[in-house]
């Protein structure tokens, strides 16, 4: 196997009930340990897919919050094999180009297929206390807009192969579509970089897949109730830019949403009951980016 990747396949038979909008279809989801990738493997689990799922279960060093381990990821797998649905693990780092196709690979040779792809692995290592901000520049970028484009490229060509279309998604945030809270530092110019060119790429493929039926979108959830944003780090990081932390609120009533609100709106985006929607970024914010 090429790459630095470790593959687990699933031991259980799908057996989950017919009807769910995925039935039969195959998804390949990145940073599906924990958070929303966890939540976006079982939300199109529950509608009858069959999971690849990716992630580095490892801390990176420049990152403040503890990462998903080995131990989330088996949480992951319980609960998809607990809905009776299909589930190949591949541990790698979404940097390394060789290591996803190793992934995707194993995955479509235990499913024969890929039709969905949601590039959702990132990271957001703000911190009261960054050292070095060019290196923590370099990271986000490289995990949040450089993995983004490693996924896509390592899953698509066995779509285009195929010829039976396909949707991906590509998990981008608030910080796609606003400058809003901006601080200088290194994690947050790269997020907001990364998140910004991340529509980029979806709207570049979605003129680039289209002649293969293959639909390309972005999402762009406000604050997510997930370890990524709750955790010791982010509260000492506003501290110390109280501005920003005030500028983040949203319209609605609410402080953050939940994995699952994102993971609806995917599995709407990646049905046939979005077949015609392309190109669009589509936000999950409470109304952040109408205030």
């Amino acid at each position: 196997m090429e790459g630095n990747a470790r593959v687990h396949r699933s031991s259980r038979e799908g057996n989950a009930a017919m009807g769910g909008k995925l039935e039969g279809k195959v998804a390949f989801i990145t940073g599906a340990a924990r958070g929303q990738g966890r939540s976006h493997a079982i939300r199109l689990a529950e509608e009858g897919a069959d999971i690849i799922a990716l992630d580095l279960v490892e801390q990176m060093p420049r990152v403040p919050y503890d990462m998903a381990t080995p131990e989330d990821f088996e949480k992951t797998v319980a609960a998809v094999e607990g809905l009776g649905r299909r589930i190949v693990t591949g541990v790698a780092d979404v940097r390394d180009r060789a290591a996803v196709r190793a992934v995707v690979d194993d995955g479509v040779a235990e499913f024969g297929r890929i039709d969905v792809v949601l590039a959702n692995a990132g990271i957001a290592p703000h911190s009261a206390e960054e050292r070095d901000a060019a290196a923590v520049f370099d990271d986000v970028i490289a995990v949040n807009l450089a993995g983004v484009y490693n996924t896509v490229h390592a899953a698509v060509p066995t779509m285009i192969e195929r010829g039976e279309g396909g949707s991906v998604v590509l998990t981008s945030s608030i910080q796609g579509l606003s400058g809003r809270a901006g601080t200088g530092t290194g994690s947050w110019d790269g997020y907001a970089a990364a998140k910004h060119g991340v529509v980029g790429l979806m709207r570049s493929w979605a003129n680039w897949l289209a002649q293969y039926s293959i639909r390309v979108n972005s999402v762009h959830p406000t604050g997510v109730n997930t370890p990524m944003i709750v955790n010791e780090s982010l509260p000492a990081f506003f501290e110390k830019f109280p501005d920003s932390a005030v500028s983040l609120t949203n319209l609605l009533p609410v402080e953050m949403v939940e994995p699952v609100d994102v993971s609806n709106a995917i599995a709407w985006l990646v049905s046939d009951e979005a077949r015609y929607v392309t190109g669009v970024t589509l936000p999950v914010d409470a109304g952040f980016t109408v205030k």
